[in-house]
């Protein structure tokens, strides 16, 4: 269930998120003019902390109170491996 539309939609039929594209960053092009590295849309970034926040509540035996600890802390990872610092 995600924190934010509390919604389980992106499960598949046995509670798990559905597979995920393997998260790859790519540096920018060593000629690119802006420097910038290649972003990942706002959907796709939702879909890796949707699954990352999932796996650290399996890790804790889904109890509750901790969803949000583990929505946060996801986020957090995820804005980290790509670099994002905290875009959206």
């Amino acid at each position: 269930m995600s924190p934010r539309t509390g919604s389980t939609a992106g499960k598949n039929g046995k509670g798990k998120p559905a597979e995920l594209p393997a998260l790859r960053v790519a540096a920018a092009p060593s000629r690119s003019r802006t420097g910038k590295r290649d972003r990942v849309s706002p959907d796709i970034r939702q879909r890796y902390i949707a699954e990352a926040a999932y796996f650290k509540a399996e890790k804790r035996g889904f109890a509750q109170g901790g969803e949000l600890g583990d929505w946060i802390d996801a986020e957090a990872e995820v804005d980290a491996l790509l670099g994002a610092k905290g875009s959206a």
